[in-house]
């Protein structure tokens, strides 16, 4: 695509690295096929291509509207237009900076902006942890809109508390360890089993998400500055833990882009990309999880019990990790299904997307419950709290993270 810079976005970096990506993109539309957006509205401008052409314009001079604004908002940034694009077009770093060249140049009206500040303020605070066991006390008095957001309570049991010779660092986060601490507990649990002890660096904090994808991205920078300075004493030296390990697909997908976000920080560029290639999935980890694990079951998985398994967007498009957490559990006898269709679509949360853009979010979460119910599971799973709250929100399945699972099957010391 032949792209023409205005001498305003000439001179910034930003305006450069999105002309290099735009000159990639070849205009096929594979990428519409794909979107979850442009499957639901049908409209041109609420599909890659679209969105690709809005920021096309505003990089040649175009002044941006409040329309341009919508259909950017609109996007999910699921990067299921990665996995098609036959040119590999980098669509997900390219809506950041669209993003943010429109925000700048387009006010929002006050009632927005507070609620965008509120949730990129609020979620990674010190105070969500006790506002969400607020919420759960009185969770049967909320309004449905609110309950879909607080999580039943869920019991985090015991943490393991023995040592091993191999270590992996983990990261508490920011909501999770509040809406559901039983994924960290069993993740620690699953990981002593087999040998390996999880690590806390207690100064990390949000991965910087939230704020990075609501267009405060020299705050997501500095909280990703902040976790690498916790992470480094445990990742440089004769003691280093031999990875990072993530047990949310959201967090993971950014922490393995700090490298590149971060890239051109004298300071801190080279610690970011060493940190992001220390940095895995736990799924990652069950190539060497399950020899060690299969002796500890506390008897057969039960074949008849179908686990549905949806693979957040974070994980199989961001991360490009597909098929991992079914082949590895089914080595250990589960039953564990994909949709058969569209299992590569987004279930509508997308961090703080579901507040922001309810009507869709709340559609894409019925359209994936319909075809994960197709397979009548027992329990439905993720990988990413996100993905979790917001399917368990419109089903009574359970839906759990899949270590969760894979902890109550385990006889652990």
């Amino acid at each position: 695509m032949q792209t023409q810079l205005s001498p305003e976005y000439q001179a910034r970096a930003d305006g450069r690295a999105a002309e290099a990506i735009l000159r990639k993109c070849v205009h096929c539309g594979f990428c519409t096929a794909t979107c979850p957006t442009y499957q639901l509205l049908g409209d041109e401008l609420d599909g890659p291509r679209g969105r690709i052409y809005l920021i096309k314009q505003v990089l040649e001079g175009a002044e941006p509207t409040r329309k341009t604004q919508m259909h950017l908002d609109r996007c999910l940034t699921c990067r299921n237009c990665e996995t098609t694009c036959p040119s590999g077009v980098d669509y997900g770093h390219l809506v950041d900076i669209g993003r943010q060249l429109v925000d700048e140049k387009v006010p929002r009206p006050a009632a927005e902006k507070t609620v965008r500040w509120l949730l990129k303020e609020g979620l990674p605070s010190p105070l969500f942890g006790p506002a969400m066991k607020l919420g759960q006390l009185v969770r049967p008095l909320l309004p449905a809109s609110l309950q879909n957001k607080v999580p039943a309570p869920r019991n985090a049991g015991r943490l393991p508390t023995r040592t091993h010779a191999r270590r992996v660092l983990l990261l508490a986060g920011c909501v999770q360890p509040a809406m559901m601490p039983s994924i960290h507990s069993a993740t620690a649990r699953v990981l002593d089993a087999a040998g390996i002890q999880g690590v806390l660096a207690p100064a990390a904090g949000c991965c910087g998400a939230v704020k990075f994808h609501l267009n405060d991205q020299s705050g997501g920078m500095a909280q990703m500055r902040a976790n690498i300075d916790a992470w480094w004493p445990l990742v440089d030296g004769p003691d280093a833990v031999e990875a990072i390990v993530m047990n949310a697909s959201g967090c993971g997908v950014t922490v393995k882009e700090y490298g590149h976000i971060l890239r051109d920080d004298p300071a801190y560029a080279a610690k970011a990309a060493r940190i992001s290639e220390l940095t895995q999935d736990l799924s990652e980890l069950l190539p060497a999880l399950v020899p060690a694990l299969r002796s500890l079951l506390k008897h057969a998985p039960d074949a008849s019990r179908v686990i549905a398994f949806h693979p957040p967007c974070t994980l199989q498009h961001g991360q490009k990790l597909k098929g991992g957490v079914e082949h590895h559990l089914a080595a250990l006898g589960f039953t564990v299904q994909v949709a058969k269709n569209e299992a590569h679509l987004c279930c509508g949360s997308a961090g703080t997307y579901s507040v922001l853009n309810p009507e869709i979010a709340y559609e894409l979460r019925d359209r994936k419950l319909g075809h994960l119910g197709e397979l009548q599971p027992s329990v439905i799973t993720s990988a990413n709290i996100g993905c979790i709250t917001h399917l368990q929100s419109g089903t009574t399945t359970p839906v759990r993270h899949w270590v969760e699972v894979l902890d109550e099957a385990l006889t652990t010391p």
